[in-house]
């Protein structure tokens, strides 16, 4: 209790809860005003009242001391990150209007929600409103400051609405609400608060407690209801930028029918072109085609799903957007005849060392500043030099690419360890249409595997023993080929490549057989290709694994990279924004795993898989790069198999085994990309049954949800619409059934995208490792003109590389993966750091620490892995130690690193 004098005209003394007083007779009335400061109160207050008497003016203090008691002073410390262009940046014309808004302390207007109803109405109480002033600026944060007074009986903070007055956007990094006992009310909201202007509706900020459905305090649950409607939307409309509407829409603007019939591309979602959804934008549709969307510069995303300044101005979005607008087309310049082969590998051997001149846009020195890995400034020449940094796989060994070991190996520890599968039937036989493809049956028999074997085993007993794996590029590509050789300067087999495994346990490459479906009139053509011991058949043997590299770049780029994490990931962030509060535990499991997927997509939309992008214009499959995806998506993709464990078994390279590590027993024991992964899977899925069953103890819990019900159910018939009715969706009954989903979700966010992503520059930036499009026949094809063979026969080093992609092909997928290969300064790596939500729980803090000094031990047993000599597919002379998986990383190309979500 705090004491105070009051003094009046007759000295009269009383002992009250105020911290200092004083009643001033003047005439008939007194004035009376005193600084109250509650019980539970951190800071005074003034009230002053008018009185006829002394005596009056005593007991109208009494009053309001009585009813001070009954207040809890507040104070909330909210911190803004200035962007640039945002309210606080130093842009724009509204500049001084919002300055003015600042000084006046007029800038944010904050409202606490409580998480009661009032007894009296059964409503919800009203929020407590107050004025936040700037109170200072430390580095590029910005803190106001807001005072409020919450009655006694107001009960537990559950939100905060915030509604911005300045005239632009401003990002609200979080607040901390401070009077409501000893500890500290904690806000994370890491969003953008659009302007009032442009939006009245306030955004609301949830504390960091999560609640599922049913434990929702009575105070909340319409706001929780309110807030997913809001970010459901109605469905209709064009989405502005300040937006967070999450909907879906199929795969409508790939294509630009109003600019040239060249750029007409179907829609890819439907009975005709499976496909999972994407974010819907609501563009118009385009003139000549009613089905196809409008393309513009401004794809949207909801507003929190963008790049953070950070990776905004430092990496992705503006370095691939002036790789895409600026750079390549300068590259175009340099490199008149586009079209034009490299005439040596020497002049391949160039781009590292001298680089290639290219026009030096306006500013001087913006290509510089943008990428200054790839391009250098030339002082005084009007030009910049493209000059790009040896790849680990050439710094290495850069005649790797061209030994047959190094071929097979990279299937196991390569960019692509994801294709390779175990031959599990003999003889080898098409499941496509005869009558359009030509005979089903392989030419590759049981005689030529048993002649390249070249041991004292059959083809009976090493099919016992799990020794031949296969490649097999034939049925998916098979349907495409005439159509691709319809573009000039392009080729395509469907191909499978059989490799035997050897007693070290390396692979051994033995047989290609690469075909041509019939057409019309045309036969089939078939040839099997093996290493030979003469220069022809060697040579022949090298020009058929450049077209097979080609299928698996390919094959590699569009599905086990793009479809399968970017894409079918999308829909997952969607349901979850839809059907999950912000509250829900699962929410904020999932969270951290979805950051900046969404946009890294659209700018693939836009510039990388769009018609005439990079995809379509050095990738084989060309112009029907995406309905490759799609045919794919629909042959194989299944959410059943897309966990790790689960993707081993079903391509024959595992088996469940209860006594091996992680309940699997590896066909090859030497699998770098399996056994690295592993040891993730394991330690993710250890941390989410932690997590998972947190909150759900028994399986009840997960069916009674129906937030969670209802974000299970639009996954699989509204995301991945196309597969809605396939029965192999897992049911959601369980924790353990939770924990599964999540985990699946999580791994292919995380370790999978890591993967096939990080090492694109290490194994493709010297482009004769893994050349991405072939533009030349086999010799001996049959129908091809006699001068073709001729040719080769005459010089094979220039048939091989004008089968590779052209100068300009080369190097602007050289360019693209060194972007596209680079780490953030900001990134997020997997058990890094965590959630705000996750630290201020007890038992999830503990599971986390565990997750996190799991992974920091992954860390040291992959680098002993390295340095195995025993392990001969991870190390060995000028061999690239597989690091993919190694869980962190530093910025920039380093072929390491596990971020937490797809974001590059």
């Amino acid at each position: 209790m705090l004491k105070a004098q009051i003094h009046t005209s007759t000295c009269l003394d009383r002992s009250l809860l105020v911290s200092s007083g004083s009643v001033v007779v003047l005439g008939h009335k007194a004035a009376s005003s005193v600084w109250i400061k509650g019980p539970q109160s951190r800071q005074s207050r003034k009230i002053r009242v008018w009185c006829s008497s002394a005596s009056e003016a005593i007991q109208t203090l009494e009053e309001a001391i009585t009813t001070a008691e009954r207040f809890v002073e507040v104070k909330a410390i909210v911190t803004v990150s200035i962007t640039v262009g945002g309210a606080l940046s130093h842009l724009g014309i509204n500049r001084g209007l919002d300055d003015i808004t600042d000084l006046l302390g007029k800038t944010l207007l904050l409202e606490l929600v409580s998480v009661e109803l009032d007894p009296m109405t059964g409503l919800e109480k009203e929020p407590i409103a107050a004025f936040a002033r700037r109170i200072g600026q430390e580095g590029k944060e910005v803190r106001y400051e807001a005072e409020f007074s919450a009655p006694i009986d107001f009960g537990e903070i559950g939100a905060v609405f915030v509604e911005n007055e300045h005239h632009k956007e401003m990002f609200l990094k979080d607040i901390v609400l401070i009077g409501f006992g000893e500890d500290a009310i904690n806000i994370n909201c890491q969003s953008w608060v659009h302007a009032k202007s442009n939006n009245h509706e306030k955004r609301v900020f949830f504390t960091n407690k999560s609640y599922l459905p049913f434990q929702t305090p009575d105070g909340l649950k319409a706001l929780r209801e309110k807030e997913l409607e809001t970010m459901c939307g109605d469905g209709t409309g064009e989405r502005k930028f300040f937006e967070r509407i999450y909907d879906y829409d199929v795969y409508n603007d790939l294509g630009d029918p109003d600019k040239s019939d060249d750029k007409v591309r179907p829609v890819l979602g439907g009975k005709k072109h499976p496909y999972p959804r994407r974010c819907r934008t609501g563009r118009p549709k385009t003139n000549k085609d009613p089905l196809s969307e409008k393309r513009s510069k401004f794809i949207y995303v909801p507003r929190d799903e963008a790049f953070s300044e950070v990776k905004e101005l430092q990496f992705s979005a503006k370095t691939m957007k002036s790789l895409m607008h600026a750079l390549l087309p300068s590259i175009s310049t340099a490199m008149a005849e586009s079209k034009k082969s490299f005439p040596l590998f020497a002049a391949i051997d160039s781009l590292f060392h001298e680089g290639v001149k290219i026009p030096n846009p306006q500013p001087e020195g913006f290509f510089q500043a943008i990428m200054p890995r790839l391009v250098k400034t030339i002082t005084h020449s009007g030009n910049d030099l493209l000059l790009f940094e040896a790849p680990a796989i050439m710094e290495r060994d850069k005649f790797s690419w061209f030994r047959d070991e190094e071929f097979s190996r990279q299937t196991l520890a390569g960019l692509n360890p994801l294709s390779i599968q175990l031959l599990k039937e003999f003889p080898i036989v098409s499941k496509l249409d005869p009558e359009i493809y030509g005979p089903a049956e392989s030419k590759i028999t049981k005689e030529l595997i048993e002649r390249e074997m070249k041991a004292r085993i059959t083809l009976e007993e090493v099919l016992e023993k799990k020794r031949l794996f296969i490649l097999d590029y034939h049925d998916v590509l098979l349907p495409f080929v005439h159509r691709v050789r319809e573009i000039e300067g392009t080729t395509l087999y469907g191909s499978r490549t059989i490799f035997f495994l050897t007693d070290d346990g390396t692979l051994m490459p033995l047989l290609i057989e690469l075909t041509r479906p019939k057409l019309g009139d045309m036969p089939q053509w078939k040839g099997v290709f093996t290493h030979g011991w003469d220069a022809t058949e060697a040579w022949l043997w090298k020009l058929a694994k450049a077209h097979v590299t080609t299928h698996d770049a390919g094959y590699h780029q569009l599905y086990n990279h793009w479809m399968r994490t970017h894409c079918c990931t999308e829909p997952y962030i969607i349901a979850t924004n839809r059907q999950l509060s912000v509250m829900h535990p699962i929410y904020r499991l999932l969270h951290p795993h979805f950051r900046y997927t969404m946009e890294i997509n659209a700018l693939a939309r836009e510039s990388l898989i769009a018609a005439n992008g990079i995809i379509e214009t050095s990738f084989a499959p060309g112009k029907y790069s995406a309905e490759l995806s799609s045919a794919a998506y629909a042959a194989f993709w299944r959410f059943d198999m897309e966990a790790l464990p689960a993707d081993l078994i079903r391509r024959g390279m595992a088996v469940e085994d209860p006594e091996a590590e992680h309940g699997l027993k590896l066909t090859i024991e030497d699998y770098p990309y399996a056994n690295d992964g592993l040891l993730l899977w394991s330690a993710i899925a250890d941390w989410v049954e932690a997590y998972v069953g947190r909150y759900y103890p028994d399986p009840e819990l997960v069916v009674s949800d129906h937030e969670l019900q209802a974000w299970w159910a639009e996954v699989r018939t509204v995301g991945h619409a196309d597969k809605k009715d396939e029965p192999w969706w897992p049911e959601l009954a369980t924790p353990a059934d939770l924990a599964h989903v999540l985990s699946t979700m999580i791994w292919v966010a995380s370790g999978h995208h890591a993967a096939v992503n990080f090492g694109q520059y290490h194994y493709g930036g010297y482009f004769p490792n893994r050349p991405t499009i072939s533009r030349v026949t086999m010799p001996v094809e049959e129908g091809r003109p006699e001068e073709e063979m001729r040719r080769f026969l005459e010089k094979p080093e220039k048939a091989l590389l004008e089968c590779f992609p052209s100068q300009y092909q080369a190097t602007q997928v050289m360019a693209v993966l060194d972007v596209l290969s680079c780490h953030s300064p900001d990134e997020e790596y997997l058990g890094e750091r965590a959630e705000a939500a996750w630290a201020e729980d007890g038992v999830v803090r503990e599971a986390f620490e565990r997750f996190n000094g799991r992974l920091k031990e992954i860390e040291r047993i992959i680098d002993e892995r390295n340095g195995d000599v025993r392990l001969k597919n991870r190390t060995g002379a000028g061999v690239v130690p597989y690091e993919l998986l190694k869980p962190f990383s530093k910025p920039g190309v380093t072929g390491m690193g596990v971020p937490n979500s797809i974001s590059i």
